[in-house]
Formats: C-alpha cells, sequence, structure tokens
C-alpha cells in the first residue's frame, strides 16, 4: 500500500505563528498576518498541486470561509487538485448535500472528497442552530450519510428515520465518480458510525501507538467491510533536526501564557473525545519548553496549546519525518492531511524535502491514481493486545 499525501487551506488567514491562525476562537485578539482573499488562497492550492499534494483539506465552521464556495472558486484556479470539503451534516439536508456533491464533481470534473464534521463544540454547534447533544449528533450523521448514499445511487429513496424523513429523493444525475467520504470522531458513538459509513477514518495526530489502538477498534467494527485511514498532522521539516526544532522553538515562544490558558479553557471544556485526547498530550503546560512538548520521537504537541482540532506536528529533518510517516504507514494510516506555518512556505518545504524521499522509498502513490482499498488488511499491533 502506499500513501496518500493532503495538504489544508488557511481558509482563516495564515501567518508565521499559531496565534495567528487559533483555530476555533477570534475572540482571543490574535489576527491573521494574511488574510484569505481568492488570491492568497489560490496561492496555497497551486503550491499544494505543484508539490504533488492529491488534495487539500478545507475547514467548516464561524471561523473561517464557507468550504464549498471557497474550493469551487478554486476549482478554476488549479488543474489535477482535489478538494477535502468539510461540512456539518446537522445543518444542511441530506438530499440538498448529494445535489450538491453530484453537481461539483460534474463543475470540477471529479476533484470533490468529502470531509462530515458531526462536531464536538456544543458552543459552535448552536451558533448554526443545532440544540442536539454529543451522543444525537452521531446518531443523525449515521441517518444523513445513509440518505447521501442511498441518492448517489440513482434510486429514488422513501426514509423515515429519527432525525431525517424523505420521500422520492432523487438527483438529475449520479455523480461520477461518488465522492469518498472522510469521516473523523474518536468517542464510542463515534467509531461505530465510521465504520459503517466512512471510506477514511480520520483520527488527528496521536502517537501511533494510540493511532494504531483506535484503528484496531475501527477495523473491528467495520469487519470485511473496506475502509482505509488518515491522520491529520502538521509539519516542521528542514534540511537538519536542529533547524526544525529551532522552528518549532520560534513559534512556541511566539506564545503568550494568557492566550494559552484561555485557549485551555475553552478546549478542555469541548465535548469532543478527540479534542480531550488532544489536550491530554501536552496537559496544556507552556513551561515544558520545547522538546519537553515532544510526546513521541518526532511529534511535536506544541501547536496544541493554542489551536482546536489537529495540536501536533511532525518535527524533524527531512528524512526524520519521513521516517515518523513510515512509522504510522505501518500501524494502518494510508493517508495524511498536512499543514503548517505559513502554509505556503511549509508546502514547498516539504514537497522539496520529504515527499522525494518517501517517493525513492517506494511509498507514494501518484496523484490522480485509483485509490487502493483492500478487502482485509489483517490486524494491527496494539500495545498490551
Amino acid at each position: 500500500m502506499s500513501v496518500v499525501l493532503h495538504w489544508f487551506l488557511p481558509t482563516s488567514g495564515d501567518g508565521r505563528t499559531v496565534v495567528e491562525r487559533f483555530h476555533a476562537n477570534r475572540s482571543l485578539g490574535a489576527s491573521a498576518a494574511r488574510d484569505p482573499d481568492i488570491d492568497y488562497l489560490a496561492q496555497v492550492a497551486q503550491a499544494a498541486e505543484r508539490n504533488g499534494f492529491e488534495g487539500v483539506l478545507t475547514p467548516t465552521g464561524t471561523w473561517c470561509e464557507d468550504a464549498w464556495l471557497t474550493t469551487a472558486a478554486l476549482v478554476a484556479r488549479t488543474t489535477t487538485l482535489k478538494f477535502l470539503v468539510a461540512f456539518r451534516p446537522g445543518v444542511i439536508s441530506p438530499t440538498l448535500a448529494a445535489q450538491m456533491a453530484a453537481t461539483y464533481q460534474r463543475l470540477s470534473r471529479g476533484r470533490l472528497l468529502l470531509n462530515v464534521v458531526t462536531g464536538g463544540d456544543e458552543v459552535e454547534q448552536r451558533r448554526f442552530g443545532d440544540w442536539l447533544d454529543h451522543d444525537q449528533r452521531y446518531a443523525r450523521t449515521d441517518e444523513f450519510l445513509h440518505v447521501v448514499r442511498a441518492v448517489w445511487s440513482g434510486t429514488p429513496l422513501d426514509f423515515e428515520g429519527a432525525h431525517y424523513r424523505v420521500e422520492g429523493a432523487t438527483l438529475m444525475g449520479v455523480p461520477d465518480p461518488v465522492p469518498p467520504i472522510y469521516f473523523g470522531g474518536s468517542s464510542d458513538a463515534a467509531l461505530p458510525v465510521a465504520a459503517r459509513r466512512a471510506d477514511v477514518y480520520l483520527t488527528w495526530g496521536e502517537p501511533p501507538a494510540q493511532v494504531a489502538e483506535k484503528i484496531h477498534r475501527v477495523r473491528e467494527l467495520a469487519g470485511d467491510r473496506p475502509i482505509r485511514f488518515g491522520v491529520r498532522l502538521h509539519t516542521i521539516s528542514r534540511d537538519t533536526s536542529a533547524e526544525a526544532w529551532r522552528e518549532a522553538e520560534k513559534l512556541l515562544e511566539a506564545l503568550d501564557p494568557v492566550q494559552v490558558a484561555r485557549a485551555q479553557e475553552q478546549l478542555g471544556a469541548s465535548q469532543s473525545v478527540g479534542q480531550q485526547r488532544m489536550v491530554a498530550l501536552h496537559g496544556g503546560d507552556l513551561s515544558r519548553g520545547v522538546r519537553g512538548l515532544e510526546v513521541h520521537p518526532g511529534l511535536w504537541a506544541g501547536i496544541g496549546l493554542v489551536r482546536g482540532g489537529a495540536g501536533t506536528a511532525l518535527v524533524g529533518s527531512h528524512s526524520e519525518v519521513a521516517d515518523l510517516i513510515e512509522e504510522y504507514h505501518a500501524v494502518g494510516v494510508d493517508e495524511f492531511v498536512l499543514s503548517g506555518y505559513p502554509h505556503l512556505e511549509e508546502a514547498f518545504w516539504f514537497g522539496e524535502g520529504v515527499r522525494p524521499i518517501l517517493a525513492r522509498r517506494g511509498l507514494l502513490r501518484v496523484p490522480g491514481a485509483e485509490v487502493e482499498v483492500p478487502a482485509a488488511r489483517g490486524a494491527v499491533a496494539v500495545e498490551g493486545s
């Protein structure tokens, strides 16, 4: 199996520090040094395409630009790049989502990937008028994806569930190809939904042993159903390890202890199990220093001090970062959704530094090639099992 590489579109702005791009809360007072206008986002997308990334993840939330509209505008500014569009199933009907995806596939000539974000932040969900609790949201997502996939089959659908009721749901034309579904969630409510509905299960960048355990659980739930696995990480890759760690130290030095404390207060209140697992890696402790936040060789948790969601980075020389990617791949990770600060420059650092090493090791899939999805891949070795 080869690995697939994706990049990230900073649709809330970009900059040279993590503070400038706080993931979930604009009220901290930090502003982006680079506004997310269409010309800058096009530069990032074109850099990702030029450096051989398969696609770019575009986030969703009130803290960033709308992912559907932004990526639709960028289709004309790129040639082969795919767009991993994040969206919340609770704020749109499944039939409309299926229609939007089908239209997107026809207009972009098959360049859509879908990232379903059920949502773990109750405050953020209520901004969209969603008042269901955590487990109910995942139950609704299960129904949502059932309807979407059924509508994509081309056969009119009648369905009545706890959250959705549709009659004769259909489309002008089915999407070709059908967009793969990327899905994240670490809770007991999330994992069975992932096993039933996802093509790619995404997790944030915990140490490889923890990721292996999660993959093992999802594989057991999925049974014979084929599913791939991906991890969301940042990257700081340089010609030498010392240079890379110095860049990480610069990011840490730019963090204000007051902002870290306020960010951790908010993130600690999240209902997301995945977010709580991210917080547990660093404990909100800025005083540990740059290497004190290294939670696995080459895996740095400093970004999670102020950023919600993905809070870890691969840090090291190009060869060391490639080694860590191989380590994740060995436990079952096939897709890597990467990013860095700033996103434009870091796309080149990784693309020109790490990607050729992965290619020489025979690990890279050619962008646009058919994705390999094995029916069964064997058990994942898990510590303690």
